[in-house]
Protein backbone atom coordinates (compact mmCIF):
# COMPACT_ATOMS: atom_id res chain seq x y z
CA UNK A 1 0.00 0.00 0.00
CA UNK A 2 2.62 2.54 1.00
CA UNK A 3 4.80 1.89 -2.06
CA UNK A 4 1.72 2.27 -4.25
CA UNK A 5 0.84 5.51 -2.46
CA UNK A 6 4.40 6.74 -2.84
CA UNK A 7 4.54 6.01 -6.58
CA UNK A 8 1.13 7.53 -7.20
CA UNK A 9 1.89 10.64 -5.20
CA UNK A 10 5.34 11.08 -6.81
CA UNK A 11 3.66 11.13 -10.21
CA UNK A 12 1.81 14.27 -9.17
CA UNK A 13 3.73 17.52 -9.81
CA UNK A 14 2.27 19.14 -6.68
CA UNK A 15 3.70 16.59 -4.28
CA UNK A 16 3.30 17.46 -0.62
CA UNK A 17 4.86 15.16 1.96
CA UNK A 18 2.94 14.47 5.11
CA UNK A 19 3.45 12.07 7.97
CA UNK A 20 2.04 8.63 7.28
CA UNK A 21 1.89 6.22 10.16
CA UNK A 22 1.22 2.49 10.03
CA UNK A 23 -0.19 1.48 13.37
CA UNK A 24 -1.91 -1.30 15.18
CA UNK A 25 -5.28 0.00 16.43
CA UNK A 26 -5.25 -2.46 19.33
CA UNK A 27 -1.99 -1.25 20.85
CA UNK A 28 -1.26 2.04 19.06
CA UNK A 29 2.27 1.64 20.39
CA UNK A 30 4.36 1.03 17.31
CA UNK A 31 4.45 2.80 14.03
CA UNK A 32 6.58 2.51 10.95
CA UNK A 33 7.57 5.45 8.82
CA UNK A 34 6.05 5.63 5.36
CA UNK A 35 9.35 4.89 3.59
CA UNK A 36 10.20 1.21 3.43
CA UNK A 37 6.86 -0.11 4.66
CA UNK A 38 5.84 -3.33 2.93
CA UNK A 39 3.17 -3.68 0.28
CA UNK A 40 -0.02 -5.20 1.66
CA UNK A 41 -1.57 -8.09 -0.23
CA UNK A 42 -5.29 -8.14 -1.01
CA UNK A 43 -5.98 -10.92 1.52
CA UNK A 44 -3.98 -9.06 4.15
CA UNK A 45 -5.96 -5.89 3.41
CA UNK A 46 -9.25 -7.79 3.72
CA UNK A 47 -8.29 -9.32 7.06
CA UNK A 48 -6.93 -6.02 8.35
CA UNK A 49 -9.99 -4.10 7.16
CA UNK A 50 -12.19 -6.31 9.31
CA UNK A 51 -10.00 -5.64 12.33
CA UNK A 52 -9.96 -1.93 11.49
CA UNK A 53 -13.76 -1.91 11.32
CA UNK A 54 -13.94 -3.22 14.87
CA UNK A 55 -11.61 -0.49 16.15
CA UNK A 56 -13.58 2.43 14.68
CA UNK A 57 -16.11 4.58 16.51
CA UNK A 58 -19.53 5.26 14.97
CA UNK A 59 -19.07 7.08 11.65
CA UNK A 60 -20.99 9.60 9.59
CA UNK A 61 -21.43 9.06 5.87
CA UNK A 62 -20.47 11.79 3.37
CA UNK A 63 -23.92 13.37 3.74
CA UNK A 64 -23.52 13.57 7.54
CA UNK A 65 -25.97 10.75 8.36
CA UNK A 66 -25.21 8.19 11.07
CA UNK A 67 -24.06 4.79 9.85
CA UNK A 68 -24.71 1.32 11.22
CA UNK A 69 -21.97 -1.19 12.09
CA UNK A 70 -23.22 -3.30 9.18
CA UNK A 71 -22.91 -0.45 6.68
CA UNK A 72 -19.41 0.37 7.98
CA UNK A 73 -18.37 -3.26 7.62
CA UNK A 74 -19.84 -3.45 4.12
CA UNK A 75 -18.16 -0.21 3.04
CA UNK A 76 -14.73 -1.28 4.35
CA UNK A 77 -14.87 -4.87 3.10
CA UNK A 78 -11.90 -5.66 0.81
CA UNK A 79 -10.45 -2.17 1.22
CA UNK A 80 -7.40 -0.77 2.89
CA UNK A 81 -8.40 1.76 5.54
CA UNK A 82 -6.70 5.06 6.38
CA UNK A 83 -7.64 7.80 8.81
CA UNK A 84 -7.09 11.31 7.45
CA UNK A 85 -6.46 13.82 10.24
CA UNK A 86 -6.96 17.33 8.85
CA UNK A 87 -8.78 20.66 9.10
CA UNK A 88 -10.33 23.07 6.63
CA UNK A 89 -8.48 26.04 8.14
CA UNK A 90 -5.10 24.29 7.60
CA UNK A 91 -3.46 25.42 4.32
CA UNK A 92 -1.22 22.32 4.18
CA UNK A 93 -4.31 20.13 4.47
CA UNK A 94 -6.27 21.87 1.74
CA UNK A 95 -3.21 21.91 -0.55
CA UNK A 96 -2.68 18.16 -0.07
CA UNK A 97 -6.29 17.06 -0.57
CA UNK A 98 -6.47 17.18 -4.40
CA UNK A 99 -3.53 14.73 -4.51
CA UNK A 100 -5.08 12.55 -1.83
CA UNK A 101 -8.43 12.40 -3.64
CA UNK A 102 -6.67 11.64 -6.95
CA UNK A 103 -4.81 8.82 -5.22
CA UNK A 104 -8.05 7.44 -3.75
CA UNK A 105 -9.71 7.47 -7.17
CA UNK A 106 -6.75 5.90 -8.97
CA UNK A 107 -6.43 3.19 -6.33
CA UNK A 108 -10.09 2.32 -6.87
CA UNK A 109 -9.57 2.16 -10.65
CA UNK A 110 -6.51 -0.08 -10.26
CA UNK A 111 -8.38 -2.61 -8.11
CA UNK A 112 -6.61 -1.64 -4.88
CA UNK A 113 -9.37 0.37 -3.20
CA UNK A 114 -8.65 2.56 -0.20
CA UNK A 115 -11.23 3.94 2.20
CA UNK A 116 -10.10 7.21 3.71
CA UNK A 117 -11.98 8.29 6.83
CA UNK A 118 -11.84 11.94 7.82
CA UNK A 119 -10.92 12.75 11.44
CA UNK A 120 -11.69 16.47 11.82
CA UNK A 121 -9.75 19.20 13.55
CA UNK A 122 -12.25 21.71 12.18
CA UNK A 123 -13.67 24.36 14.47
CA UNK A 124 -17.31 23.27 14.25
CA UNK A 125 -19.51 20.33 13.35
CA UNK A 126 -20.89 22.26 10.36
CA UNK A 127 -17.36 22.85 8.99
CA UNK A 128 -16.59 19.16 9.48
CA UNK A 129 -19.76 18.09 7.67
CA UNK A 130 -19.09 20.45 4.77
CA UNK A 131 -15.51 19.18 4.35
CA UNK A 132 -16.42 15.50 4.58
CA UNK A 133 -19.14 16.04 1.99
CA UNK A 134 -16.89 17.97 -0.38
CA UNK A 135 -14.27 15.19 -0.26
CA UNK A 136 -16.86 12.39 -0.43
CA UNK A 137 -15.45 10.82 2.74
CA UNK A 138 -17.04 9.19 5.71
CA UNK A 139 -15.95 10.84 8.92
CA UNK A 140 -15.58 10.46 12.64
CA UNK A 141 -18.17 12.74 14.29
CA UNK A 142 -16.94 16.15 15.44
CA UNK A 143 -16.41 16.44 19.19
CA UNK A 144 -15.76 13.64 21.66
CA UNK A 145 -15.45 10.83 19.09
CA UNK A 146 -12.91 12.78 17.00
CA UNK A 147 -11.06 13.85 20.16
CA UNK A 148 -10.80 10.22 21.28
CA UNK A 149 -9.32 9.23 17.90
CA UNK A 150 -6.77 12.06 18.10
CA UNK A 151 -5.69 10.92 21.55
CA UNK A 152 -5.65 7.25 20.57
CA UNK A 153 -3.34 7.86 17.60
CA UNK A 154 -1.58 10.92 19.08
CA UNK A 155 -2.33 13.11 16.06
CA UNK A 156 -3.76 16.61 16.46
CA UNK A 157 -3.18 20.11 15.16
CA UNK A 158 -0.87 22.58 16.85
CA UNK A 159 -3.94 24.72 17.56
CA UNK A 160 -5.27 21.84 19.70
CA UNK A 161 -2.12 21.52 21.83
CA UNK A 162 -3.71 23.40 24.73
CA UNK A 163 -6.55 20.87 24.75
CA UNK A 164 -4.48 17.70 24.15
CA UNK A 165 -0.95 18.61 25.21
CA UNK A 166 2.35 18.42 23.38
CA UNK A 167 2.92 14.64 23.38
CA UNK A 168 1.77 13.99 19.85
CA UNK A 169 3.33 11.87 17.10
CA UNK A 170 2.18 14.20 14.35
CA UNK A 171 0.20 17.29 13.50
CA UNK A 172 -2.19 17.76 10.60
CA UNK A 173 -2.34 16.74 7.84
CA UNK A 174 -1.59 13.11 8.64
CA UNK A 175 -2.70 9.70 7.40
CA UNK A 176 -2.85 6.74 9.74
CA UNK A 177 -3.09 3.46 7.86
CA UNK A 178 -4.82 0.89 10.04
CA UNK A 179 -2.99 -2.39 10.40
CA UNK A 180 -4.49 -5.30 12.37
Amino acid sequence: FSSYLSATMRANANLIFLPLLLVSPQSCKGFLPFIGAREMSRSFATRESRAATNSLPPLLDASGADTSPESISSRLDNKRVALYFAAGWCPMCTAFEPSLLKFRDSSEESGKPVEIIYVPSDRSASEQAKRASSMGMWSVPFGEEADNMKLKYKVWSGAEAIKFGFGRRSGVPALVVLDK
